[in-house]
Formats: C-alpha cells, structure tokens, sequence
C-alpha cells in the first residue's frame, strides 16, 4: 500500500508560472519526516520556514537544486534522484544545480555524520510527489476527466480510457495556478523505477575534462592570492616578524600581521609561496612543547586510572572481574592521522564595508558564516557563501578556520582574495585524528563462559571509547569508562570520527576473545546479538536482526566457512552512522610477506538510492581504512609534526588496494549513512586476517611496522 503523508500548506511557498511557461514549486525540504507507526502524520512546525526548489520548464526539463555541499559523498546525484523518482521524470530529463548557502530556504546545509539523504529522505520523496499530483490534476482539468484515472510516466500524463497524454511541460503552467495539495501518495518501493539503479555522479564529465567546480578553481575578477605563514609548533604564537625581503621581491602586494599568522598577499601563487618563504619570523612557546613521546606516557598512566563516573556501567562488573576464573585483557592504540584531502584547504573572501561574498569548500557554511558574522561584526544576511565542490573532506572542513582567515586576510587588505594551503600547511597545521588508546578485558568463568566485559579508554583531545558499542546491550555486566587528556595538538572529527579507532580494537579484539572461548568468531558475535536481542540490557542502540543479517550475508558471500588453501580470513562487523557493515578480509602469503588480497562487504543502509554511489563509497571507505591502519601514522616531537608531506606520511598506493566486492541487504527501510560506516570496520578485518597469517596479533596501528618483523615459527 503506498504511504500517505499530510503536510501544512505552508511547507510550500507560493507556487507561480515562470515567464517561459513553466512551474516552480517552493518547497519545505525538511518537512516530510515520517514516523512507520502512522499513515498519516502533520509537519513539525518549526520546520516550516526551510524550503527547496523544483522548477519545470516548458519543454518538460527539470531543474532540481541540490542543496548540501558535495563532499564526493554523491549528494548531488542520489538527493535529486529521490526527487526525480517520486515526480516520475526519466533522469535525462533532470538538471541538477548546486544551492548555495540560503538557511531560509534549505534546513541542514551539512556534510557531515553520513546524514544528508536519512535526514531528507520523506520530504525529498514529498518534494517530486507534490509536484507530479498537480501535473496530474493540471492534465485532468484540461482533458475535463477525474484526475484519480490520470497515471504518470517518464514525464508525461496518461489518461487510458480515452488514449490522451501529454508532457509535463505543457501543463507546466496551468499545475502553477492550482493549490498545493494537502495529501500526496508517495511510490511504495517496490515501484521504483530509478532508485536502486546505478547513475553516474553529475560532476563526472566536468571532473574528468577538468573543468571548474572546486574551490581551488575559483577565479573572480580583481582577484588576489594569498598564504600565510602558520605557527611551526603547537604551543607557539607570534613573536617579531620581518617582512623587508618579501616586500622587495616581484608581485607581492601586501604582508598582514594577523596575529596567529603572517599572511603575503600578491598575484600568482607561485609569487606569494617564494614570498612567504622569506619572511623572518620569530615565534615563541609559554609552555614546554609536547612530544608524542610525553603524550604516551600520559595516555598509560590513564589507563590505570579508574572514572569516578562510568561512561556506561550495566550490573555488577568490578563484582564479577574480582572472582572471575580468569580475566582476558589486551591493550591497543592509534596514532594521530592528518586529514590529507586531495585539495588542500582554499576559500575566497571578498569582505567590504558592509556585506561579505564568499565562496569556496566548507562542510558547514551555516555555522561557518554565523559565527563569521560575529566576528566581523556584520549582519548574517549580508553575508553570502556560494558553495563548490570539495575534493575531499573527511572532517577537516568541517571547521571554518581556513573560511575565517580568508575573510581576516580580505578586510585588511580591502580587496578580493583566495587563501591557498600547500599541503604542508594542511599536514602540519593539525586537526589530526587524536592519539588513543585503550584496554579491553573479558572475565570468564570456571566453565569458559564470558562473565562480564570492560573497556578504558584514553585520548589526547578525543574518546577512545564508545560506550553503548556492541556487546553493549548484550552483557549482564558491562563497563565502559573514557579519559579524555588536555593537549596543545589541535584534533578534530576524521572520517567516522571516534568509530575509525574503535573499529579496529573493539573488532581485533572480538575476534581473539573468540578464539579465546574456543568458539568461531562469526558465530560467537552471532550468539552475543541473540542475547541482546531476547534479553536486552540497558540501552541498546542497534538492531540485533538486522546485526545479524549483514554478518551472516557478508560470512556467505566470502565462503567463511569453507577453507581456501593458502588464505588467511579475518572478520569484522560494525554498526555506526545507522548503518550495519560487516567485512571479511582474505590474505596471502607472497614471498614470505602478507599481501591483502580481497575484502567482502555485506551492507545493511536501508534502500540503496544509487547502486553506483552506495559502491563507491563502500569502497572508498574500505580503501581508506585499510590504508590508514596499514601504513598512516603522524608523530609529534617538540610541539611539531613530525611528518610533512607524503615522502614521510605514507598513504596507500594503487598496488597495495585489494579487491573489494559489495554485497547490500534488501531493505525497504528508509536510506541510512553511507559516508563514513565501511571505514571503522576494516581495519579490524585486516588486524585479524594479518593476525592469522603471521601467527601473532596486531595491537598497534600502523601494523606496516610490525609487520617487518620475523614471522611466528609453526
């Protein structure tokens, strides 16, 4: 039966004929949310003032404003396609247009947490739904039938009893002057004709002929470039600056104290790098400068440290742990990973006396720009953000700061600029994913049954702990507590932030916990979620079922089962973002050395909107997980980074990327995170299948260096 949604007319704005006879439809982008235990349910009324746009010419073509910044995550493709499904319009009738920053128009102008579609997913589907009732109704009154008889396909109207049709853009005008309707069908999945399929990304052709689309690409008439000169340790501010040999040297316009930094200001890129690199800075430290040696010992001694307040406490675990049989116990740790986009850091700036035009690649410009209205002491609506394409996020551009220096830099100089990080601004500069570590303890009693369990975790800047984590929820007696260390190292979310660490302990050491027990690791998670399925403890904040439907898809697809002569297996399954992913990782024996040489992926994210994109990203965040856990690994000394480019930060290469193959649940249950869920898990998959083949377990991330050492004997 299809789904009936009412909504308050004033979800729309006024719908009108555009001047060559076509339609726009105002439209509440945030106003369909439904709830599965009602039919029918009203609009939450303080959404009412954010609205998108759907326009229809008059030659049936459809624009579709995408309004989320497009991180490569797909949004611009799978948002408009939701759109196009439930307008019934073939897909090379659409143009998607990128929206910029317009808080009254668009709700959750975000790319972040793998939430765009899940957040959007009813009122987009309401968006194309609406519009397609008043084409019906536009065609009905023309052709004087009930509209209830009129059907729609491939953008036309159809009347079958008497053999009429007609395209939407010849009734284009007339579906403008109806009301909004108060009630709209919407498709029950099983009819959808796009959805589900693969579509290629709307950027492709300009991404591959090079085309402008990112913020680097930027180009404005009066334009000058601009970089700055950063603090070298953190911990250090600005002391004295010499700027004699710069300002003698061809293009260079301006050099700006700004305090935190020291920005040259002059033509071409190219002019202001050699500038900036004359420049004689003093810098100078109040406090000693840290040293990732320092931060380990702090981290250690954390760990030692019970919490006054458990982050999670279920039970009686200190109880249980204090005349269990035996405790198991293992320790793991991560280091600091840079964000390293394939686009460093850029925005451009153009501050005047009174209003601010900017433009550039930020994750979050409402927020951006609320707080840059503060600071510049100017009303936000005179602000304006147009947003590009990024070429790569993964966090860091959630934060505005390069957004902020940009403007900084403008309004000293009174002019136009765009900001430009090299990568060793970007690499060094900090944001990092946090240094962590923690414990993980099982008790087990006289029988080798599983007591209780308990995880620690440290941080500098961050949690190494996710406290309602599976087998949260599964445990009588469970305790998870959580240290967070003070630290000058400026961190920040990174893809699946918190997740990606956890990911990988939390599954390396699931998997040695079961062989602990004598029990198969696929099967022993498999026991622990019916537990928490029959006798939930506590909160529990994931699906058991569907848990354990993607960890029995990805185990039959990879034959977990079955042994392969020569391969190595390791399992991981991981819930996060409302995502279910679980991976099985093959690895082989090449001239004595380990060699990943395939990845199984089952997925659980609800409805696939883009096969082509759901794969892409499941791949993507396969590929980065496994390099990072494999070969990343950003170090400190003396309040510095250690690491400056990729000569000493290594990423994965091309022969390194196994074969990944994807494996999605059928679900008609509405889409879920996609972004970021593969990551986490894969560096457990591989921690457990290199475990086997070397015959000793992997604790440490990066494991290239454990790597080198002797393989186990036997």
């Amino acid at each position: 039966m299809q789904t009936k949604i009412t909504f308050d007319r004033r979800s729309f704005l006024k719908a009108s004929a555009l001047a060559g006879g076509g339609f726009m439809l105002g439209f509440n982008f945030f106003a369909g949310c439904t709830s599965p235990e009602k039919e029918v349910q009203s609009i939450p009324k303080e959404w009412f003032d954010v609205n998108a746009y759907l326009k229809i010419a008059d030659n049936g073509l459809v624009t579709i404003m995408s309004p989320n910044p497009e991180i490569g995550q797909g949004v611009k493709t799978s948002m408009p396609m939701v759109v196009a499904e439930e307008l019934d319009v073939p897909w090379k009738m659409v143009v998607v247009e990128q929206a910029p920053l317009a808080p009254n128009s668009f709700k959750r102008q975000v790319a972040g947490g793998s939430q765009s579609l899940r957040q959007s997913w009813e009122a987009l589907r309401m968006a194309g739904g609406t519009a397609r009732k008043m084409l019906v109704e536009a065609a009905a009154q023309k052709w004087q039938v009930p509209a209830a008889e009129c059907t729609t396909d491939a953008g036309q109207v159809k009347h079958e009893a008497s053999g009429k049709s007609i395209g939407y853009g010849e009734v284009a005008s007339a579906a403008a002057l109806l009301e909004v309707p108060e009630t709209v069908e919407l498709k029950d999945p099983k009819d959808f004709k796009l959805l589900g399929k693969a579509i290629h990304n709307v950027d492709n052709k300009k991404i591959v002929t090079g085309q402008p689309l990112f913020g680097i690409d930027v180009k404005k008439e009066g334009m000058l470039i601009a970089m700055a000169a950063f603090p070298p340790a953190f911990g250090m501010k600005l002391k004295s600056v010499d700027d004699t040999a710069t300002k003698a040297m061809p293009g260079i316009l301006h050099v700006v104290n700004l305090d935190d930094f020291v920005a040259v200001v002059g033509k071409t890129t190219w002019e202001v790098k050699k500038g900036r690199d004359a420049l004689k800075v003093e810098w100078e430290a109040d406090d000693p400068l840290e040293s990732t040696a320092d931060q380990d010992e702090l981290l250690t001694a954390a760990l030692g440290r019970k919490t006054d307040e458990p982050a999670r406490r279920d039970g009686n675990p200190e109880q249980v742990f204090s005349s269990a049989a035996k405790v198991f116990e293992r320790t793991y740790k991560a280091p600091y990973w840079a964000h390293n986009t394939m686009e460093p850091m850029n925005f451009f700036a153009d501050v005047r006396e009174t209003e601010a035009i900017l433009e550039g690649p930020i994750q979050t410009p409402e927020g951006t720009r609320r707080r840059l209205a503060k600071e510049l002491g100017m009303e936000e609506e005179n602000i304006s953000i147009m947003l590009t394409r990024m070429g790569g996020g993964f966090g860091r551009r959630l934060y505005g700061d390069f957004v902020f220096e940009a403007a900084f830099i403008s309004r000293a100089i009174k002019a136009p600029v765009k900001l430009i990080y090299t990568r060793e601004d970007d690499m060094t500069k900090g944001l990092y994913r946090p240094y962590l570590t923690s414990t993980y303890r099982a008790a087990i009693g006289e029988n080798g049954e599983l007591l209780a369990f308990h995880v620690r975790g440290a941080g500098m800047n961050g949690r190494a702990v996710r406290q309602d984590n599976f087998p949260a929820g599964a445990m009588t007696h469970y305790l998870a507590e959580s240290h967070v260390e003070p630290s000058k190292v400026t961190t920040a979310a990174w893809r699946a932030p918190g997740h990606n660490y956890v990911g990988f302990a939390e599954q390396a050491y699931l998997e040695e916990l079961a062989h602990e027990l004598g029990k198969d690791p696929v099967a022993f998670r498999i026991e622990l979620l019916e537990q928490a399925k029959n006798a939930p403890i506590g909160e529990l904040i994931y699906e058991p079922d569907r848990f354990i439907g993607v960890i029995k898809l990805a185990a039959e697809k990879a034959g977990w089962d079955t042994p392969k002569p020569g391969v190595f297996k390791g399992f991981a399954a991981y819930y996060s973002h409302n995502s279910y992913v679980a991976e099985v990782a093959e690895v082989v024996m090449k001239n004595d050395k380990p060699v990943i040489q395939k990845i199984y992926c089952g997925v659980d994210c609800g409805i696939v909107v883009n096969k082509s994109g759901a794969e892409t990203q499941v791949v993507g965040g396969v590929i980065d997980g496994i390099g990072h856990s494999m070969y990343s690994a950003l170090t400190i000394k003396d309040g510095a980074s250690e690491q400056q480019n990729f000569h000493n930060y290594q990423l994965i290469r091309m022969m390194q990327v196994p074969d990944v193959e994807v494996h999605f649940v059928e679900s008609t249950i509405s889409p879920t995170g996609l972004g970021e869920p593969a990551l986490p898990p894969a560096g457990g998959a591989i921690a457990n299948a290199l475990s086997a083949a070397i015959g000793r377990r992997l604790y440490v991330q990066p494991f290239a260096e454990a790597l080198k050492a002797p393989l186990a004997e036997g």
